[in-house]
This record gives C-alpha cells, structure tokens and sequence, in this order.
C-alpha cells in the first residue's frame, strides 16, 4: 500500500482521484486546499489530514517523513497555472508525482521538470485519460491498422456547457487556466496527435473567452476542430435529452462519440501508473507545446 498527498483536494476533479487512490488499495495521509475539502475527503478518506495552508501541509509531510512514514505519491489538481510549482515541491519532497492535466502551460516547464526529474530521480505521471476510452483504443488500432499513406479527413467537435461561474473563477482567466484550448481541449487534442501523428501546420481561427476553431495539419489527418463552452452550441438533440456535453470526433463517415465512458479512466490511470506504464512527463511535450501555440496566436 502506497502513501499518497493531494494538492487541490477541493476542486472539482479531486474525488476521482480520491476513488482512484481508494480502489487501487492505497491510502491519503493528508489533504490540501485553500476550500473546504471536508465532503469529499469524507466520502473516501475521512482519517486523512487535511490542511488549508501550504506551509501546514509541508511541515506535517515532512514530519511524517522523519517518522518513518514516507509519502509515495503527490497528486496535484490544483489550478492549472500552480501545477509547475506543485510538482516542483512534490519532486523536491522524494515522492512521485501525479498529475492532471494540463501538466504545466508551456513546453519549456516540461524541458524543467524533465531536467528535475533527473536530479531527484523521481518521476511525473500525467492523466491522459482519453487515450484509455474504449472508443479511442479502437480508433487508435484501426488508424495504425490502415495503409500507412492513407490520409482521413477529421472534424473534432468538444462542447461542454459552463455557467457564468466558469468566468469569475481561475479558469475564466487565460494566464491561470491556459484558456479554453488548454483548459478544455488539451486531452483531445493529445488524443488526435497520439492517434494520427505530429503537427505539420495549425491554423486557428477563433479564440476567445467561450470558444475556439481552428484547423491541424497532421502526419496522417487533416483535422477541423471546435470547442466551446456555450450551451447554445450544444445539438438540439443533446439539449433535449437534458445532456450538458457533447464530445464527438468524426473520422471520414466513422462517427466516434466519446459522451460517456469516463466513470473509471482514472483508476485506470492509477492502475497503470502504479504497474510502472504510466504516461511519462515527456509524453506531453508535443500538446503542450500545440495549445500554447494555439493560445498565442493572434
């Protein structure tokens, strides 16, 4: 049984790394958040310490240490703009990082934290969720499976509906979230790299508070994508089923909706990390360095 500590305890994707942790058969030992994380500690680990300032959480990690009572993992959800900072320390306490995506917001942090990753002999794990759905190891073999001069031509359509709370927080703010392509799109548009090759040109057409457009030339597709966060972009059908997302990839006439499936991807995750094949930190240079790209272009 490992040891783990979540930075983040308290926002909205926290609880499924706490399941994760839990159904892996591993423990939290303590728990950070500037919030009240109580309700969801209390769901999974109601025994774990929890701590509202950093310096507390630190001093009790590094207590516990002296004790004899290491910890294994630091899991990182905190706001996207924090997570270089946060890995840092969790590198720099000898314990594994886990950490959600996006993993940092530009590519040369990658370049730092490979170079920490050295020095410390520690490693850095990303959740790259979507490569896991069952939908996308499908697609994934059906690509590799077809000529290898074969072009597709690919249409990408991700949108999620968020209320005006979206605005007021972090992550309506472009240098603390990345933006809606880093944001929101991030995991897609690794999946799309991962599935038809590099980037050979990327063209944006739209970037803005609520969406973005743009098309991708890759090694073996020709990619138009979309995102948005507005609710009148969802499909009429989707509005009317009661449903807030819409995440649907369509390759030439194949149509991939990729809805639903998400319940355990991330002990998914946990599981592979925890087995040794887990994503690396370096597995992520390629998209980070694509949505920096695609928020910095004017």
């Amino acid at each position: 049984m490992k040891n783990f500590a979540l930075i983040g305890a308290g926002g909205y994707v926290a609880p499924r790394h706490m399941q994760a942790i839990k159904e892996t058969g591993n423990t939290l030992i303590a728990a950070l958040d500037i919030n009240d994380a109580s309700a969801a500690l209390n769901n999974y680990f109601p025994e774990a310490h929890s701590f509202t300032r950093f310096e507390n959480f630190k001093k009790y990690l590094e207590k516990q240490k002296q004790l004899g009572n290491k910890t294994d993992y630091i899991t990182v959800c905190s706001p996207n703009y924090l997570h270089d900072a946060h890995v840092r320390f969790g590198l720099g306490m000898g314990a594994d990082v886990i950490c959600e995506k996006p993993i940092v917001l530009d590519p040369w942090n990658v370049d730092a934290l490979t170079g920490m990753e050295k020095e410390t002999g520690r490693k850095v794990f990303t959740i790259l969720q979507m490569r896991l759905h069952p939908a996308a190891k499908a697609l994934k073999e059906k690509i590799a499976a077809s000529p290898a001069d074969k072009r597709y031509k690919v249409n990408l359509q991700y949108i999620t509906a968020r209320g005006q709370w979206y605005h007021t927080s972090w992550k309506g703010d472009v240098q603390k979230s990345g933006g809606i392509a880093t944001n929101i799109g991030v995991h897609f548009f690794d999946l799309l790299l991962w599935i038809f090759g590099d980037v050979r040109h990327n063209k944006v057409s739209l970037h803005n508070a609520t969406a973005a457009a743009g098309e991708l030339e890759l090694e073996r597709a020709d990619v138009d994508w979309k995102l948005s966060i507005e609710e009148e972009a969802l499909p009429a059908a989707t509005r009317a089923a009661g449903k807030q997302t819409y995440r649907v990839i369509t390759i030439d006439e194949d149509v991939f909706d990729f809805s639903e499936g998400f319940a355990d991807l991330h002990t998914q995750s946990y599981a592979a990390i925890l087995a040794g094949n887990g994503f690396p930190l370096i597995e992520t240079r390629k998209v980070i360095a694509l949505v920096e790209e695609i928020r910095n272009t004017k």
